[in-house]
């Protein structure tokens, strides 16, 4: 960080009087704060990494206090970085302000092969901590676990279920699935049928796997109860809003069990059943059609991106997908965030790494789902054709949302180069030098690069007005935006 840039964040905090997903702020005008691991920790285990601002008292208002001494301060900090693992490398930068001096340290992101980093004190299960919005938070058992099973290449759903067996399968379906390999690779039928389960994933040590008993099990949720999909309509735009007439809570609640294969089906039915349609008339042709609500094959393939490339560990088997029809949206909840290096930003653009390889292989034949980096691009694309909002994708803490809105809900969309939240400035102008998501957030006064990106950056980069320095890559920390 450059010393105007230390000065920038300064004004730019003392004004929005905030922290952020990014920025911590600690008063250092005595001493150097004891316990910095918790931040560190988070920063460290986040894409954007984090800045440490030294000299602003939170309880004063964020006004400028300074630090104690310059030099004594980088080198206790330091030493609690160097308590880390893996250590933590602070960048540090020192600046001026009102005759006071004041001093941030940038904490990079590691490597997701790496991570959590913690503080070696408390131990890896006690020390890792996650960040959420401006406070650090211990990680949960699955946030652990999810770093441990990518760096190991653990998948759950090739884990075998003990109390089935292959008499819980549905045999004439494993039988054409056989066949069908057989005759695609020939020297694939000179194996035992023994050695075919394995290889197929359809066993592990002669008991079936998650992925078999959920493509091909007579009635998988036997076995795996929840492993379910949960279906609601509410009377209204929240979780218990209910109806004017009788008080209902929902208008349709169903629970949908069976294969990846029949709850697809029994799940768009559901939604067939509560969508509304309207006749829609070609302007050139004068053709009547009926359109839904939501066009079909936008909801198919969200729901079959739910159940495929869910978490299937033991840490969320008790959580089912869900499907919640609110009044003015349709919200899809897959249990698991995203997985691996996979961001929101590189959703369809970029191969992501698979959860779930044996499960995706078999769903992708025996559905016909699309197991080649499409689903994304088609959810997309089928909303544009039915002149719908575009669909929102959310990262949740330990969940992943589809969000699509309907007409009910459709409003004038604001030209997000017209709407400008700090008076006077012109964002494309702001970017006619390359802008990072940090410097554009700041620029516009917002406290999370995230909001930023996802109602400013997004729609302008759609619509071809900002373009990104590394288009091949949208989700880079180093990612820069410039007027097109």
């Amino acid at each position: 960080m450059l010393t105007e840039e230390l000065l920038d964040l300064v004004r730019h905090t003392t004004r929005q009087k905030a922290e952020t997903q990014t920025l911590e702020v600690k008063a250092a005008h005595v001493d150097c704060p004891r316990r910095l691991y918790d931040t560190l920790s988070s920063f460290s285990n986040q894409d954007s990494g984090g800045i440490l601002l030294f000299g602003l008292d939170e309880t004063q208002d964020f006004q400028v206090v300074g630090v104690y001494d310059l030099q004594d301060l980088q080198k206790k900090v330091a030493e609690q970085c160097n308590q880390m693992d893996p250590p933590v490398r602070a960048v540090f930068t020192v600046a001026e302000v009102d005759g006071l001096p004041v001093c941030s340290a940038e904490i990079p992101s590691i490597d997701l092969a790496e991570r959590p980093c913690y503080y070696k004190g408390a131990g890896r299960m006690k020390g890792s901590y996650i960040r959420v919005g401006d406070a650090d938070l211990p990680m949960t058992d699955y946030e652990l676990y999810s770093y441990e099973a990518f760096r190991k290449h653990l998948h759950d759903d090739e884990r075998p279920i003990e109390r089935a067996s292959l008499d819980t399968l549905n045999q004439d379906a494993v039988q054409r699935y056989l066949l069908d390999r057989r005759m695609e690779r020939p020297g694939f039928g000179k194996l035992s049928e023994e050695q075919q389960y394995d290889m197929l994933n359809i066993t592990r040590n002669g008991a079936p796997t998650l992925a078999a008993v959920l493509n091909f099990g007579i009635y998988p949720q036997g076995y795996l109860p929840q492993l379910a999909i949960t279906a609601v309509v509410v009377p209204g735009k929240e979780i218990g809003d209910t109806a004017e007439e009788d008080s209902a809570r929902f208008l349709d609640n169903k629970r949908i069990e069976g294969t990846i294969a029949e709850m697809t089906e029994e799940a768009l039915s559901f939604c067939k059943r509560n969508m509304k349609t309207r006749t829609v008339i070609d302007p050139q042709t004068g053709k009547r059609t009926d359109q839904t609500e939501y066009p079909i094959r936008a909801l198919r393939e969200a729901i079959l991106n739910a159940l495929i490339h869910r978490d299937y560990s033991i840490y969320t088997e008790g959580t089912p997908v869900q499907i919640n029809f609110f009044s003015d949206r349709l919200e899809i909840h897959s249990p698991g965030s995203l997985y691996g290096r996979m961001t929101v930003d590189q959703l369809g653009h970029a191969r992501p790494d698979l959860r779930n390889p044996a499960l995706a292989v078999m769903a992708e034949i025996l559905t016909d789902a699309e197991n080649r980096y499409s689903g994304i691009p088609t959810i997309r694309r089928e909303m544009a054709a039915y002149g719908l909002p575009a669909p929102v994708f959310e990262n949740r803490r330990n969940e992943f949302v589809v969000t699509l809105y309907n007409h009910a809900q459709k409003e004038r969309q604001a030209d997000p180069a017209e709407e400008q939240p700090s008076a006077g400035h012109d964002l494309l102008s702001f970017c006619r030098v390359p802008r990072s998501r940090k410097e554009i957030a700041q620029f516009l006064g917002i406290k999370t690069s995230y909001y930023v990106t996802r109602h400013y950056i997004r729609p302008l980069v759609e619509v071809g007005k900002l373009k990104m320095t590394i288009p091949d890559c949208p989700g880079s920390p180093k990612q820069k935006y410039y007027a097109g």
